[in-house]
């Protein structure tokens, strides 16, 4: 595993960036695609359309294309299914990441999980969760959930 995520870091680095910067930025794309998949995870049925968004919201959020994508997304799949909780995760993004990019990656984890029109109770509480671990207060957490309403064309809760 450890391998692999190496391997990764040094096909995409780009010259001229530092060793530790580029490692930290894809460290933080692989914890944000963990989370993603783990919504997409909740339910009990996995829709191609939270699929579909994971996949938009990485290539939008980190500008990557197909091969780094596909790249990305199995590894964060194999961290994903070897973590033993979230902790891990989280904890890269309160590092990595302020309050505005944290309350992105909310937003973008209620995006996966309205992808397939409708909230599952499983979804909901792991968003509660993911919230309270990364610090984003409640204002910022039912405006992150309006705007991915909005954004999926959903009515108002």
């Amino acid at each position: 595993m450890i391998a692999s995520i190496k391997g990764f870091f040094s096909q995409f680095i780009e010259p001229g960036t530092s060793q530790s910067a580029a490692g930290s930025e894809k460290a933080l794309q692989i914890a944000t695609a963990a989370l993603l998949l783990e919504m997409m995870r909740m339910d009990d049925h996995i829709a191609v359309e939270e699929r579909n968004s994971i996949v938009a919201t990485l290539r939008q959020q980190f500008g990557l294309d197909a091969e780094q994508l596909e790249t990305l997304l199995g590894l964060a799949e194999q961290e994903a299914g070897q973590a033993s909780g979230y902790y891990q995760f989280t904890s890269l993004i309160n590092k990595a990441c302020n309050a505005e990019q944290k309350i992105r990656i909310i937003e973008n984890m209620w995006q996966v999980a309205m992808a397939d029109g409708h909230l599952d109770a499983h979804e909901l509480h792991l968003m509660r969760k993911i919230a309270d671990l990364l610090y984003v207060g409640h204002a910022d957490y039912v405006a992150a959930k309006q705007r991915a309403r909005q954004s999926a064309n959903l009515p108002p809760a």
